[in-house]
């Protein structure tokens, strides 16, 4: 079973899969969704750009009985950028049911949204700090009815110090409900949360030859610290760029490389933590509607941000953790797309890199570019 027509779901439902594009289940979506209408518990280890967010979608718009003006669904989510996201492909995938959803985030008028609330939403998406504050201060969220919870990037979760609002929620929650957990990578932490508020789990791990990342041709390129600026210019000067990331690994670094390389005269806008949400969202707004040719990023900053058409991904400096390599490279070649992917590697740098050549199943090939 892979094509999405082949499962037990709704007609409306199938029929927003349609709108959307989609017709053949990725790997996570062809193990993990059986399990979901089933109603099983699902640890989900998957990489961006697998499908995911789709994986744990599908079935809980297929459960919720509209009929019902209770909250059914919750998806908790670590950044404004993620949930926004989440909330905007759930609503593309519900686009004929009658599934009313509401996304909650900091940022956002919290009056506003407690106003809402006064006709509850099937299902909600939101960060765990806001959520907290709809239910405790606003008393404007009710979770008593939730029969669907969704945990999404747990382990940005636990990097961004939310893990325990998630268990503050999930305790909110009705003892006899269906949860779904998802992250890259697995720990003791997200292991203990698992066995006090899932029941019997089932993990379903996609394998690095099958996520979204065998679609990206991956290339490095062999620089020295003194030539890495210019060998990004050699680059830009060489692709032909639909959107783009160029990553650092500081807001110090994109902040001083904004600058350097907007003085040549190409299209970047930055884009880190240190900007307000105002400013995150003028810098996306650049890149979506092509206004620039690339976002430079950091990691944290581009977590959540799911653009088409994102054709290049540039490694300005190699990221010390493999996985966060992955993340990377995962905002191109999403589902049905291809990509390129470029890294900077230099001496000091290339422990980081043997240690990625390990992780990945695909070929990593030099990049052929003339530096003078």
């Amino acid at each position: 079973m892979s094509r999405f027509d082949e499962l037990p779901l709704s007609p409306e439902l199938l029929k927003g899969i349609r709108k959307m594009g989609f017709t053949q289940m990725t790997p996570i979506q062809v193990e993990a969704i059986p399990l979901l209408l089933e109603g099983r518990d699902v640890i989900g280890q998957a990489q961006t750009g697998t499908g995911k967010t789709a994986a744990f979608s599908i079935p809980m718009i297929n459960q919720i009985d509209a009929t019902n003006p209770d909250t059914q669904g919750l998806v908790i989510a670590p950044t404004r950028e993620l949930a926004t996201q989440i909330a905007a492909h759930i609503r593309g995938l519900a686009k004929y049911t009658d599934a009313r959803i509401f996304c909650f985030h900091g940022g956002g008028n919290i009056y506003k949204q407690a106003e809402l609330m006064r006709r509850p939403a099937h299902i909600i998406v939101a960060t765990p700090g806001r959520l907290l504050d709809l239910i405790y201060r606003r008393r404007a969220v009710d979770l008593s009815t939730v029969k669907y919870a969704v945990v999404d990037e747990a382990d940005k979760m636990l990097e961004l110090g939310f893990i325990r609002e998630v268990r503050d929620i999930l305790s909110k929650l009705p003892f006899v409900r269906q949860t779904s957990l998802w992250s890259a990578t697995i720990t003791e932490d997200l292991l203990e949360i698992a066995t006090r508020f899932m029941r019997h789990p089932r993990k379903v791990i996609v394998s690095s030859n099958e996520i979204a990342q065998e679609n990206v041709e991956q290339y490095y390129l062999s620089v020295t610290d003194e030539n890495r600026v210019e060998s990004l210019y050699k680059i830009l000067n060489n692709v032909e760029v639909d959107r783009g990331f160029i990553f650092c690994n500081t807001r110090e670094t994109v902040d001083q490389l904004v600058e350097l390389i907007q003085e040549e005269g190409y299209l970047v806008e930055a884009l880190h933590g240190g900007f307000t949400q105002t400013q995150r969202d003028q810098a996306y707004t650049k890149l979506l509607k092509r206004q620039v040719r690339f976002l430079v990023s950091t990691d944290v900053a581009s977590r959540g941000i799911d653009i088409k058409g994102v054709t290049h991904i540039i490694n300005y400096e190699v990221p010390e953790d493999p996985e966060v390599y992955y993340h990377r490279i995962g905002r191109t070649a999403r589902i049905g797309e291809k990509g390129k992917a470029i890294t900077l590697v230099s001496d000091s740098e290339m422990k980081y890199w043997e240690n990625i050549r390990e992780m990945t199943g695909t070929e990593l090939l030099e990049y052929m570019v003339r530096i003078s």
